[in-house]
């Protein structure tokens, strides 16, 4: 299985580097890209966690896309820096606002992913 979940690994690494790379270029105070991966990466792995907790999926399917590609889709070692960096720029208010809403949406979108995939 370790395989699949490199592979998977390798596939979500690559994915958030150029989605967020791509939506960089747009963001206005916080880092609009890594907001929005870990955001789509909680909704999609809490689809995945519903589908295979619920035997519908095989393992590979889990450790490839959920363990492997969302495990390094998603990102919070790049947060928590992004943050420091927000902070260290005097810009408190938009840490706050990327923190608080990183937290409260992600959690969101997996319940709501672990709801809408049964």
């Amino acid at each position: 299985m370790i395989w699949f979940v490199g592979l998977g690994g390798s596939l979500g690494a690559a994915t958030r580097f150029l989605l967020g790379t791509m939506l960089n270029k747009y963001q206005d105070q916080i880092p609009i890209g890594t907001w929005m991966v870990n955001v789509t990466g909680s909704f999609l792995l809490g689809g995945l966690a519903r589908l295979y907790l619920t035997n519908q999926v095989d393992d590979w399917v889990w450790f490839f896309w959920g363990v492997g590609f969302c495990g390094a889709y998603t990102t919070f070692s790049t947060f928590g820096y992004e943050t420091i960096d927000l902070i260290q720029s005097n810009q408190l208010k938009a840490a706050i606002i990327y923190v608080t809403s990183s937290v409260i949406v992600s959690v969101i979108v997996a319940a709501i992913g672990l709801s809408v995939f049964r």
